[in-house]
């Protein structure tokens, strides 16, 4: 075992700090000052810990420390100093503690935990050319950080400093109060995602032009026909429904859409439905240039609306690809029933379906019995009244009559739409949640992938049966293609229920609590989310936390049942065991 004295060499990023004027504050008043001091101390450690920034040494009034990122090492200097300089707003100009820093990137030597070397002697001399509440950088650390950081530097020109040979070229932060306010803006403004490797494209809703709010189900349901007949291209990438649908109503930037969606194209444009006829407008744009690539208007008879949806998907189309052959376009042609009015039915039932709760269910299943009594083989129709059926056996007091209609519904509508990839998805989920039969609920999620390659609700669905049945690597990967695919969908949270089984899993609890809490901010009624970050704050030993979550299970869903809900769900027991255990902890009744 090395002794501790052993002396160690590795590059870090320095931060030295000290108080300006220090002699001067503690001749005059050497109680309050060193009251102020071990307070002011206490905001620069903590900020120092928040960027996982290890404390080596203080003496007096200076504090010396190692961060493994530069880019940490400045956050934190200009958030201490932030921080500092609110404290300090109160006192008289003459009894403030104003820290200067500086920060240096190099090698250092190690011994018994404290830092030596020419890098520490750099950083502290970097610290006296800054300015009281100021932060100064070396040239090495300027040039890692300054394409990466909002912040606005000084160059104070090449400096010879006491002790160090070679002349040093340092730069000033910006104000500490104006670099936080642009790394504040900089961490919540959405970064850009990147394109994906083929051509990518997102429909926006069209807009209601009829003056009748009533008609606005229809022009979303034409939307979602176009969206589902352009993922049935295997060279194309297309945001699903449930992400383009959140600029429903705004007046939006289409650039701004193509760098938040991550796509290189957007549709656009408006419905018209009087009379018993329909007028489109669509456009296609280059979201990158703003360019149109094409325009066009249609004027046709609403008993010819499949036609019209075709006909703009094949503009689409060709738009993107010249070179597509034709057999590949005339696969893009859906099985659509014969019957308008039940097509219209399921247009008016879709919004409740999808919101997943018993309310919107029980008020869909009317709506698609009766298309399914005008059309018995509507295949749509039947996966949207199995997934209605699981919502309510499983969140509507576990009814055997909903379990049954659930499985006999998804059963058929594999059976008649085995070229429908939304029929599909629906019927995966019933047959994975309710039947707990994951086999074909997963080959159901494949085939419809197989038809739809951007079908981001089979991920993300996908990702949860796979949670469930203990499939932590896939539950992760399915979890984090259905995310990459409809990055704003309301139903992210199926995909992160996924990530967080996974994590979980793999007793990577913190980021099973990520996950967690980020399926909370999409769906924050649903009690499942809270249940695993209750499990998952329970193994990480923060008690009080975990408490929190659970008494929220228990406001959601006041008979819930640990072992109930992994019993109703069919989780297999190498996480049932583990996940009823942590639930139990964490106050959960079992």
């Amino acid at each position: 075992m090395a002794e501790p004295t052993e002396v160690q060499r590795r590059l870090v990023a320095v931060f030295a700090a000290d108080v300006e004027g220090y002699s001067r504050l503690m001749g005059s008043d050497e109680v309050g000052t060193l009251q102020l001091l071990t307070e002011r101390r206490a905001t620069l450690d903590k900020a120092i810990a928040d960027r996982r920034g290890r404390i080596a040494n203080t003496a007096g009034d200076s504090v010396l420390a190692e961060f493994g990122s530069v880019v940490d090492a400045v956050q934190c200097a200009v958030e201490a100093q932030d921080a500092l300089a609110e404290a300090n707003a109160s006192l008289q100009s003459d009894k403030r503690i104003n820290f200067r820093i500086g920060i240096h990137v190099g090698d250092v030597m190690v011994r018994a935990g404290d830092l030596f070397g020419d890098g520490v002697n750099i950083a502290a001399r970097l610290q006296t050319l800054a300015e009281p509440g100021g932060v100064c950088v070396s040239g090495t650390a300027y040039e890692q950080v300054r394409k990466v950081l909002p912040i606005t530097f000084s160059d104070l020109g090449t400096q010879q400093v006491k002790n160090i040979e070679e002349p040093l070229r340092a730069y000033a932060v910006s104000k500490p109060a104006d670099a936080m306010a642009a790394l504040q803006a900089a961490a919540e403004a959405p970064k850009p995602i990147p394109l994906p490797d083929k051509p990518s494209i997102a429909v926006l809703p069209f807009q209601n032009m009829s003056g009748d709010a009533e008609q606005e189900y229809f022009a979303d349901g034409m939307v979602e026909d176009i969206i589902t007949a352009l993922s049935r291209f295997k060279w194309l990438f297309v945001i699903a429904r449930n992400s383009s649908f959140t600029y429903k109503g705004q007046s939006v930037d289409i650039k701004r859409v193509g760098r938040e969606l991550g796509v290189r194209y957007v549709l656009e444009g408006s419905v018209r439905k009087a009379n018993g006829r329909v007028r489109i407008t669509a456009q296609l744009i280059d979201a990158e240039t703003r360019a149109h690539i094409w325009a066009d208007r249609y004027d046709r008879a609403v008993d010819d609306i499949f036609a019209l949806q075709d006909e703009i998907t094949l503009s689409t189309v060709a738009a993107i690809e010249p070179s597509v052959r034709q057999a590949e376009i005339e696969r893009a042609k859906r099985k659509r029933p014969e019957n308008l009015h039940a097509y219209d039915l399921v247009l008016r039932a879709t919004p409740l379906v999808d919101t997943g709760m018993p309310d919107g269910a029980s008020q869909a299943v009317p709506l698609l019995q009766r298309a399914l009594l005008l059309e018995p083989n509507y295949a749509l129709a039947h996966g949207q009244t199995a997934f209605c059926n699981e919502i309510l056996y499983l969140r509507a007091g576990r009814r055997e009559e909903n379990r049954t209609a659930a499985i006999r519904h998804a059963h058929t509508a594999v059976a008649l739409g085995p070229d429908d990839a939304p029929a599909l998805v629906y019927a995966a989920i019933a047959i994975g949640l309710v039947e707990h039969n994951r086999t074909l609920a997963q080959e159901t999620f494949e085939a419809a992938l197989a038809i739809s390659p951007s079908a981001a609700w089979a991920y993300s669905w996908g990702a949860l049966i796979l949670g469930w049945g203990g499939e932590a690597e896939r539950a992760i990967d399915w979890g984090e293609r259905g995310i990459r695919l409809s990055p704003f969908d309301p139903w992210i949270t199926a995909a992160l229920h996924g990530i967080c089984m996974g994590h979980f899993l793999r007793a990577r609890y913190e980021d099973a609590a990520v996950a967690a809490q980020r399926a909370i901010r999409s769906k924050p009624g649903f009690s499942v989310s809270h249940m695993f970050l209750a499990a998952a704050l329970a193994k990480l030993g923060r008690m009080e936390d975990a408490k929190v979550a659970a008494d929220r299970v228990m406001q959601l869903q006041p008979n819930f049942s640990s072992t109930g809900q992994c019993s109703a769900i069919g989780c297999v027991p190498v996480l049932a065991r583990p996940l009823i255990e942590a639930m139990r902890a964490s106050g959960l009744p079992e």
